[in-house]
């Protein structure tokens, strides 16, 4: 992986595929992939903003692509996908590593992440904290692990 770099304006199409090619890797079927598209959306406002960032490859492709967004007085990891081909390469630690700086460079003291269940081992990994099962923002019915990430951990006050 070469690095990451802020989305740029025109992308969010491109970033949106991106975010569907990944979730449909662990073999939901269509019905339940056509219900994730709202929000698994990237939205041109959001990249406006600069909450979102893009991992790219060593020949420059996009290979992942993350969202801080707003969740109340905390941040929320809003979106954060890698690319199938690109899995368990290390770019989701990068993104993630890349996520908290870019919480931190906005204020926020603590990042919330609503997580898929197969994600779930992924972000313990990274340090978030289990606090309980939430529902899922795009499947009714379905409850996912919810987390929280402490910003201010490893930080000089």
């Amino acid at each position: 992986m070469a690095g990451v770099r802020p989305a740029r304006a025109g992308e969010a199409a491109s970033l949106t595929a991106l975010c569907l090619r990944s979730k449909a890797h662990w073999g939901y079927d269509a019905g339940f992939m056509r219900l994730c598209v709202p929000s698994l959306t990237v939205k041109e406002e959001s990249i406006a903003e600069g909450r979102v960032l893009v991992a790219i490859d060593a020949d420059g492709r996009t290979i992942g692509t993350v969202s801080v967004g707003r969740d109340g007085d905390d941040a929320e990891l809003a979106l954060m996908f890698v690319d199938p081909a690109a899995i368990g390469g290390g770019t989701g630690r990068t993104l993630f590593e890349a996520a908290v700086t870019l919480a931190r460079g906005l204020g926020y003291r603590r990042m919330t992440i609503l997580a898929d269940v197969n994600a779930a081992p992924f972000y313990e990994r990274m340090g978030a904290r289990f606090l309980r099962n939430e529902p899922s923002d795009a499947i009714p019915g379905r409850v996912l692990p919810f987390y929280e990430y402490d910003l201010t951990a490893g930080v000089e006050p």
